[in-house]
């Protein structure tokens, strides 16, 4: 649901008359710990969901690639209904909880059986297909009332900000600990199946605990009808939901701030996607060394945490285009790992991340400013199905930067492995590697960039 102008932040404490608190750090740290299941979401499957499939189970890369980019495809169909769901539920606790609640709950059971991996061969593939198929379709009904919640929290700019600020903070530590833990716990457990195993429980206790904490951290006074609660009575009014999906659909096409954003989140999603899943061929092939796995995932993820703050200080188009700029720099300056130090291949591999850590902000708190603008604009309630549009086109983009990887490794002759170890590869097979991990996200986030440009164009006049 968008909030209309004259609504005011949802859970702050009473502040004289021009004033206004920000939100209250029981909901930000609520709020921000949603982003443990994101980040596990995004992050371990990014990782490890391909080489598991090339270098475990045997899958051909192109094929493997496919399986990862199915499931996204089957939530571009689902994730829309989902905000509409949610954009019409009302309960005792709200609109969004509920599906935060149940969405991870189930998550977390489908993700540890994506890894259970009882077969070998192409028999555990499928059965790998169909885990990641229910643990998507779970992610879709977590996820899509999950980014809507900041509209609803929050009707100041500087307000949603902190929100979304927190939850790249969380998504950087997340990303930390599960990247770094993960393959420690391959190692551990055996490597192979085994291993594997228990990355896919570890992960799915990581996706419980976000979904409890973002939902008791959330919880709040009962507010009015289809609110998430944190509001006391009387404080919020709710738009109605507008009828019908082809209106709404047509209402985000009218509105080119939107249709923008979401253009740019699919490419800069896919360069994401591209640099999660080439990390760990990056380590194998080009650094000569599969241990070094944990430490690129910390020098790209630990900025975050650190750098937050600085981007912050900037907005919109303009400071994601600086954010762009870091990003594709250290993304280029990869392409002479061979012959630099490891040392200085993590430097770069922190200059990525510190541009990576602005492009998120930046992305995520400008799809707030756009559902709060667009209820505004017209009253309607569509919160849910915006979100669910934007989602779509970030799970879009994320799986399919395993899929063009892994059709690069196609191309240059990657073969696969069913030992639980790479296989030893051609020149050609490692120069691919190379260029799919550093070129083709600097190439995908230039044309982000662009694609951004009618992010401040002013709508339609026939908008509703």
């Amino acid at each position: 649901m968008a909030t209309t102008a004259t609504a005011r932040t949802r859970g702050a404490a009473p502040s004289a008359p021009g004033a206004p608190a920000g939100p209250p750090a029981r909901l930000r740290f609520g709020y921000a710990s949603g982003s443990l299941v994101t980040a596990t979401f995004t992050t371990l499957p990014g990782l490890l969901l391909l080489p598991y499939l090339t270098d475990t189970l045997g899958v051909g890369a192109a094929l493997a690639g496919a399986v990862v980019f199915v499931p996204k495809a089957w939530d571009a169909l689902l994730n829309p209904l989902v905000g509409r769901a949610s954009d019409r539920t009302r309960t005792r606790w709200g609109a969004r909880r509920p599906y935060v609640l149940w969405g991870g709950l189930a998550m977390a059971a489908a993700f540890a059986l994506t890894f259970a991996g009882p077969l070998p061969g192409t028999a555990g593939a499928w059965f790998t297909a169909a885990g990641y198929l229910l643990t998507a379709t779970a992610f879709a009904f977590f996820q899509v009332p999950y980014v809507a919640m900041p509209a609803e929290l929050a009707d100041r700019d500087e307000d949603r900000m902190r929100l979304v600020g927190g939850r790249v903070a969380v998504i950087g530590v997340a990303a930390l600990v599960t990247g770094a833990a993960a393959p420690a716990l391959i190692d551990a457990g055996g490597g192979g199946l085994a291993g594997h195993r228990w990355a896919g429980v570890f992960g799915a206790v990581v996706i419980a605990l976000g979904a409890l904490w973002v939902f008791a951290g959330t919880a709040g006074p009962p507010g009015p009808a289809g609110t998430s609660g944190v509001a006391p009575p009387g404080r919020l009014r709710v738009a109605e939901s507008e009828p019908g999906l082809r209106r709404q659909f047509a209402a985000a096409r009218a509105n080119p701030s939107f249709t923008a954003l979401l253009r740019c989140a699919v490419v800069q999603s896919a360069a994401t996607g591209v640099l999660l899943a080439g990390a760990p061929y990056f380590a194998d092939h080009v650094l000569r060394d599969s241990a070094g796995l944990g430490p690129l995932v910390v020098a790209f993820v630990a900025p975050n945490l650190l750098t937050v703050p600085l981007w912050s200080r900037l907005r919109g188009r303009r400071g994601y285009a600086w954010a762009s700029a870091l990003f594709a720099a250290g993304c280029l300056l990869l392409l002479a790992a061979p012959v630099l130090p490891d040392t200085a291949v993590l430097a770069v591999m922190a200059l990525a991340g510190a541009g990576h850590a602005g492009q998120l902000l930046f992305l995520y708190a400008m799809l707030p400013q756009c559902i709060a603008r667009d209820g505004t604009r017209g009253g309607s309630r569509r919160a849910g199905v915006l979100s669910g549009l934007f989602t779509t086109c970030e799970g879009l983009g994320v799986a399919a930067g395993p899929f063009l990887f892994g059709l690069v490794l196609q191309l240059s002759g990657y073969v696969s492995s069913g030992t639980g170890r790479a296989a030893e590869q051609s020149a050609t097979a490692e120069l691919g590697v190379l260029a799919g991990f550093a070129a083709l996200p600097a190439l995908a986030t230039a044309a982000a960039v662009a694609l951004l440009r009618g992010y401040d164009r002013p709508p339609a006049p026939t908008d509703p």
